[in-house]
């Protein structure tokens, strides 16, 4: 999966097209991300002894390939590539030819 958790990315495609938003979890597994901001739910808490009901509103997961990483540098979105560095797998990105991480 070329996303992970703390990178910037933009929904391509869905009902929040053209948000940004920081992924928060990463699931590789099940190629889903947590982003923060994006794919609202809300959920209802039940009352319990210690807490009282309310309707909370979380972040859903959403489809990595829903997903875009967004360059800050180049102030865009970008695919991301993979390139060998001083014998170490690094990203890359396609449209700078930056190093991500």
């Amino acid at each position: 999966m070329h996303i992970k958790k703390g990178d910037t990315v933009l929904v391509i495609t869905g009902k929040d097209k053209g948000k940004k938003g920081k992924v928060l979890k990463a699931m590789p597994k099940q190629n889903r991300v947590i982003v923060e901001g994006i794919n609202m739910q809300t959920k209802h808490q039940k009352q319990t002894r210690t807490e009282k009901s309310e309707i909370k509103h979380i972040e859903g997961p959403i489809h990595v390939s829903n997903v875009m990483f967004y360059d800050n540098k180049a102030k865009a979105p970008t695919r991301v590539g993979y390139k060998q560095e001083n014998g170490k797998k690094v990203r890359v990105s396609k449209k700078t030819g930056a190093i991500i991480d």
